[in-house]
C-alpha cells in the first residue's frame, strides 16, 4: 500500500492504516495548583489537585493538595485513582472520597505516577532518587532500580507502553531507561547529559514516541522506543518542558517551554511555529495539553490557564484562574 502524504510528513515510515485507530473516546484531566497570591492563614475557596473537564467547565476530583504532580486511573474501575504528590503515592478505591498514603518515609516528593493498562494492579512511581513499584494496587510499594545508575537516577516522568504489559519508559536526569519485565531490570536506550522532562506515546501509532528534554531538544523514536534521534527541526537551544499529541489529528503536535513559550507543528514535526502571541508576558509556559476535541491549552507561569480553539493562533483565559498546571492527562474511556 502506498504511503499517504500525512504519513510521510509525520514519520516517513508509517502506513496510512496506522492512523485508522478510530475514534477512541477520552476523558481529560489536569493536576493544578491554584494557590497563586495565597497568604498563609487566608481563607481560600479554590481547591488544588485534580480537575476533570466536564460540561464545558472543570470539576474538582479528590482531595485538596497543591503538590500533586500526576494522576492515574485503573481502566477496570475508574473509582480506583492514584496520585503522586509531595508525600508520595496516594490511592483511593471509592472515586476520591477516602484516600490512603501507600509509601514509607523514604519515598517522598514523587514526580509522576503511571499505571500499566495491561496489568492494572501494577503501579509505577517516579522519585527524585529512583523508581518504586507496586504489584498489588498500592498495598505495598518497593524500589525496583536494577539497571539504573547509582548517580543520575532522578526520575521526572514514567510512561507505560499501552501495547504490552510490563513495558515502561522512565525519563531520568541521565536519559531514557526502558524495562520490558515490569521493572525487574532497566536499560538505557537514550543517553542525555540532563533531564528528560516528558515522554509521550502517539495515540495514533504506538511505535511513535516523543521525549522533551532539558538540553537535547525533542527526541523521537519510530521503533517503539528502542532507538532515538533528535528532531532537527525542533529547537534545542532552550529546555522543552513537555510535548503533546492532538488525538483528533495525527499531524498536530505542541511543545511547552519556559523560554520559548508554545510551539506547534501541523505537519508532523517538519516545521514549528511560535504560538505565544496573545499570551501574557512573561510567556513562561509550564505545560501544554490538547483535549479530546483538539483545543490547545497552555499553563503560563504566575498567570493562569489559557485555551485556544485554533491550535494557538488566538488565546483566551480558561475558567480555571490562577492555575499552575503540573500535568494534563488524557484517559481512554473503557469500552463495553
Amino acid at each position: 500500500m502506498p504511503l499517504s502524504r500525512p504519513a510521510l510528513l509525520l514519520l516517513g515510515l508509517l502506513a496510512p492504516a496506522t492512523f485508522a485507530a478510530g475514534a477512541t473516546a477520552y476523558d481529560f484531566y489536569l493536576c493544578a495548583n491554584l494557590n497563586r497570591n495565597y497568604t498563609i492563614g487566608a481563607k481560600v475557596a479554590a481547591h488544588n489537585g485534580v480537575y476533570q473537564q466536564a460540561d464545558g467547565g472543570w470539576r474538582h476530583v479528590g482531595y485538596n493538595d497543591g503538590t500533586l504532580t500526576a494522576v492515574a486511573f485503573d481502566p477496570r474501575d475508574r473509582n480506583v485513582v492514584y496520585t503522586s504528590a509531595l508525600n508520595g503515592l496516594w490511592r483511593s478505591l471509592d472515586g476520591g472520597r477516602l484516600w490512603r498514603n501507600c509509601n514509607d518515609w523514604d519515598m517522598t516528593e514523587a514526580r509522576d505516577v503511571a499505571l500499566d493498562p495491561n496489568a492494572p494492579d501494577h503501579v509505577y512511581l517516579a522519585l527524585p532518587d529512583g523508581i518504586a513499584v507496586s504489584t498489588d494496587r498500592g498495598q505495598t510499594l518497593v524500589r525496583r532500580e536494577h539497571g539504573l545508575p547509582l548517580r543520575g537516577k532522578y526520575t521526572q516522568v514514567l510512561h507505560v507502553d499501552r501495547t504490552r504489559a510490563g513495558r515502561v519508559f522512565a525519563g531520568c536526569e541521565t536519559g531514557i531507561y526502558l524495562t520490558e519485565d515490569g521493572a525487574q531490570r532497566w536499560r538505557r536506550v537514550l543517553a542525555t547529559r540532563d533531564t528528560v522532562y516528558d515522554l509521550q506515546q502517539s495515540p495514533h501509532d504506538p511505535r511513535l514516541w516523543l521525549a522533551a528534554t532539558h538540553g537535547a531538544g525533542l527526541q523521537r523514536s519510530v521503533d517503539n522506543g528502542l532507538t532515538w534521534t533528535q528532531v532537527a527541526t525542533a529547537p534545542a537551544t532552550h529546555p522543552l518542558y513537555n510535548v503533546t499529541f492532538d488525538v483528533t489529528r495525527p499531524e498536530r503536535l505542541a511543545l511547552g517551554s519556559w523560554s520559548l513559550g508554545v510551539l506547534t507543528s501541523e505537519d508532523g514535526g517538519q516545521t514549528w511555529i511560535s504560538r505565544t502571541a496573545g499570551l501574557p508576558a512573561p510567556q513562561h509556559v509550564w505545560r501544554v495539553g490538547v483535549d479530546p476535541s483538539g483545543r490547545l491549552y497552555a499553563s503560563v507561569a504566575t498567570q493562569t490557564l489559557f485555551v485556544s480553539a485554533d491550535f494557538g493562533r488566538t488565546w483566551q483565559p480558561d475558567t480555571i484562574a490562577a492555575a499552575q498546571v503540573n500535568k494534563f492527562v488524557l484517559v481512554p474511556r473503557r469500552t463495553p
